[in-house]
């Protein structure tokens, strides 16, 4: 059965990210009205550097705005890889560096030595997030969340306590730190954005349950999510 969701699509990237950016600022906003905070966790990778542009420079309070990531890959913050280094690089400049940010990295030699430490700050959030952007990869990953990571059963159970947890996996090359399924599903807005044929077709796939793409996390997200998922696309 496909998975219920909003699909949007966009002539280009750059449209995309303009709406992309307006929809998660009104996200945020609403939640700064509502509760007087608001908690948002995006993703990296290539795709949304114009998305995070864009959202920096949206305008809204963002000293009661909380940032956090997907996943992290466990290199240092300069490294060219990293997730934090592209939120800086993008989204946390301007006004928008008066965001409070919490990293998915400390300074450990591994995910294993660090994770209590990362654990005890992804506890502190407020919880639900009021906005989750994910991407996807060519296998149907989202996050750090990986088809072949040693701890994935138990990063997509639905209950599992646990916000946030480390990942290895042979498809990944770094060591990884990831939100959970539950930590991830755990928001007022989920958002799926990717662009290009390749992960269309990759989606459509997933969409018509083909046996090669059968786990697939993104899959396993989009299904648990408590409100209608959004996807962002163009070619």
């Amino acid at each position: 059965m496909p998975i219920a969701i909003a699909d949007r699509r966009f002539a280009d990237d750059e449209t995309l990210a303009q709406a992309l950016a307006l929809d998660v600022a009104n996200d945020l906003r609403a939640g700064i009205k509502a509760r007087g905070q608001a908690l948002v966790a995006l993703s990296g990778g290539t795709t949304p550097r114009r998305f995070l542009e864009l959202l920096g420079q949206q305008s809204l309070d963002w000293t009661r705005t909380t940032v956090t990531l997907a996943d992290e890959r466990w290199v240092p913050s300069s490294d060219p890889r990293s997730n934090e280094r592209l939120l800086r690089e993008t989204l946390l400049r301007g006004d928008a560096a008066a965001a409070h940010f919490v990293p998915l990295y400390v300074s450990a030699a591994s995910p294993q030595e660090g994770y209590a430490t990362i654990a005890a700050n992804v506890a502190k959030l407020h919880f639900p997030f009021d906005a989750v952007v994910l991407g996807m990869g060519m296998d149907g990953h989202c996050a750090s969340l990986f088809a072949d990571g040693d701890r994935i059963d138990e990063a997509l159970q639905p209950q599992l306590p646990e916000r946030v947890l480390p990942m290895r996996a042979p498809s990944a090359g770094e060591p990884r730190m990831t939100l959970t399924l539950a930590a991830l599903v755990s928001t007022r807005a989920l958002y799926l954005h990717f662009e290009g044929d390749e992960k269309n077709r990759i989606f459509e796939r997933i969409q018509q349950q083909d046996a090669a793409l059968a786990n697939a996390p993104v899959r396993r997200v989009l299904q648990h999510s408590p409100v209608l998922p959004k996807l962002f696309r163009c070619p």
